[in-house]
C-alpha cells in the first residue's frame, strides 16, 4: 500500500524545476446568438429572406430619408410615366414610374410599406397577446373555464375571418387603427388553440408537478415554467400570421374597406392601379411583387425558425461544418 501511495504521489507531484501547472480553463462556448446566426448563414433562402425583411423594415422606418421624392407631390404632366423616366432638374429618376396623379411610385411603395408592416405587426401583437393569455388559462385550469373559452373560439371560427372583417369595416368605416383592431379580433383564436394544446401536454409534466409540490403558485408555474417553453411555437405562428394579416389588409384595401386616402398601403395602391392594367402595368405589378416577396420571406423565415427550434431537426443547422463530410466518408 505504501509503495502504491509513493508511486501515485510521484506521478502527481511536479518535477523539480518545472513550472507549476496552471488552472484548467474551459474552452469558450459560442453564445446562443452566434449559434443561431451561424445556423441562419447555412440556410441560403432563410438568410435571403431575413436580409430582405431587414432592408424593408429599415426603408419603412427611415422612409423620409430613403424615399427619393415626396409621395404626395405629383403633377398632371408626369401622370402614368413608365419606369426609369428622367426627372426634371437632374433629380433622382422615377425608377418605378409614376401614378395617374404624377406621384413617384417608388416613394409611395416605401411609405406604403410603413402602413402594411405596421398593420401586420400591430395586429399580430394584439391578437397574439390576447390569444396566448386565454389559451394559457384554458389549458392550465381546464374544466368550465376551458369549455367556455373553447366554445367562444369554436363559435368565432365558424365565421370566415375575411367576411367578418368586411362586415365590421363596412359598418365602422376604414382606417389604420380600425383595420388593426378588426384583424386582431378575427385572428386571436388561432393563438388560443395552439397555446391550449401545448399547455395541456405540459400540464402533466414532471417539472410542473415538482413546482406544485414545493408550493409554487399557479401564476409562477405558468409564467416561469410553461410560458418559456411556449415561445418557440408561438414565434413560428406569429411569423406566419404577419404574412396572413398583410395579405388580408391588402385584400380589404383592394375592396375599398381597408386603408383610406390620404394614407397609402400596398393593397390601396393595387386598388388605385387596377383601372390602368392595360395602359400602366407598373401600377399593379410593383405593389403586387412587394406583397408577394414579403409574404414569401415571412413564410420561409418561419420555416427556418421552426426547424431550428425543433430538437428533432435543429442538429442539421447547429452541427459543425465538417460533420457532414465526416459522416459521408464513414
Amino acid at each position: 500500500m505504501s509503495g502504491l501511495g509513493l508511486g501515485t504521489a510521484a506521478e502527481v507531484a511536479p518535477r523539480p524545476g518545472a513550472a507549476p501547472p496552471g488552472p484548467v480553463v474551459a474552452a469558450p462556448q459560442p453564445r446562443s446568438r452566434q449559434i443561431y446566426l451561424r445556423a441562419l448563414a447555412r440556410d441560403k433562402l432563410a438568410l435571403a429572406s431575413a436580409l430582405f425583411l431587414a432592408l424593408l423594415l429599415l426603408a419603412a422606418v427611415f422612409a423620409p430619408w430613403v424615399a427619393p421624392h415626396d409621395p404626395a407631390r405629383g403633377g398632371l404632366m408626369l401622370r402614368n410615366q413608365p419606369p426609369l423616366t428622367e426627372a426634371a432638374g437632374g433629380a433622382f429618376p422615377y425608377v418605378l414610374g409614376t401614378d395617374p396623379l404624377g406621384r413617384d411610385e417608388l416613394s409611395r411603395l416605401i411609405y406604403g410599406a410603413r402602413i402594411s408592416l405596421a398593420v401586420g405587426f400591430a395586429s399580430v401583437l394584439l391578437s397574439g397577446t390576447f390569444g396566448v393569455v386565454l389559451g394559457l388559462i384554458a389549458g392550465y385550469y381546464r374544466g368550465a373555464v376551458d369549455d367556455f373559452i373553447m366554445r367562444v373560439v369554436d363559435l368565432q371560427m365558424g365565421f370566415p375571418s375575411l367576411l367578418t372583417a368586411l362586415v365590421v369595416l363596412y359598418a365602422l368605416g376604414g382606417g389604420v387603427w380600425k383595420v388593426i383592431l378588426v384583424l386582431a379580433v378575427t385572428r386571436w383564436m388561432v393563438y388560443a388553440r395552439v397555446t391550449r394544446g401545448f399547455v395541456l401536454s405540459q400540464r402533466e409534466s414532471v417539472f410542473v408537478e415538482a413546482a406544485q409540490s414545493v408550493g409554487a403558485s399557479d401564476r409562477r408555474i405558468i409564467v416561469r415554467h410553461i410560458l418559456p417553453n411556449l415561445l418557440s411555437p408561438i414565434m413560428v405562428l406569429a411569423t406566419l400570421e404577419v404574412a396572413t394579416t398583410i395579405l388580408t389588409e391588402a385584400s380589404l384595401s383592394f375592396l375599398g374597406l381597408g386603408i383610406q386616402p390620404p394614407d397609402s398601403s400596398w393593397g390601396l395602391m393595387l386598388a388605385e392601379g387596377r383601372g390602368y392594367v392595360t395602359t400602366a402595368w407598373w401600377l399593379v405589378t410593383f405593389p403586387g411583387i412587394a406583397i408577394l416577396l414579403t409574404a414569401l420571406s415571412l413564410n420561409l423565415l418561419a420555416g427556418w425558425v421552426r426547424a431550428v427550434t425543433d430538437p428533432v431537426t435543429r442538429w442539421q443547422y447547429l452541427r459543425p461544418q465538417g460533420a457532414k463530410a465526416a459522416i459521408d466518408r464513414e
